[in-house]
């Protein structure tokens, strides 16, 4: 596993924790980062946990629109989460291509949540990769 592809899973790992917390992911990496307890977090990891909670109501916008017969809230967590940093990465990570942001997203869910996961993630991220340039341009 390349040192992006663990850094995605250590994003997940802290905006589930939060999801499930109640709080803040940022404020929780913020708590963690530096902390003897913990081992260190990469860069990459932070700034894609940073990066949702910016734009986090932009984005569970985006996936309830296109989560077919899903609420947000009725979602595994864990896909919340998977398919939150998936669609960041499609929108707003321009140095990582769009099949990348999918592919990276669905061995997420793969690892991480059901078997029905990879295709329902699969979906939804590629129902807006359809449209992630009408997007990227308005956001």
């Amino acid at each position: 596993m390349g040192a992006r592809s663990k850094a995605r899973k250590r994003a997940v790992d802290f905006l589930y924790e939060a999801d499930l917390l109640g709080t803040d992911p940022v404020t929780l990496l913020a708590e963690r980062v530096g902390s003897p307890d913990v081992p260190p977090v990469n860069d990459y990891t932070v700034s894609l946990v940073e990066g949702v909670h910016a734009n986090r109501a932009r984005i569970d916008d985006l996936i309830s629109e296109h989560a077919e017969g899903w609420t947000l809230q009725r979602m595994p967590a864990v896909d919340r989460a998977v398919l939150r940093i998936g669609l960041y990465e499609l929108l707003w990570a321009a140095d990582v291509p769009d099949a990348v942001a999918i592919d990276e997203a669905v061995e997420l869910a793969k690892g991480l949540s059901t078997d029905d996961s990879p295709r329902f993630v699969n979906g939804v991220l590629g129902r807006i990769a359809v449209i992630a340039d009408q997007l990227r341009a308005v956001l």
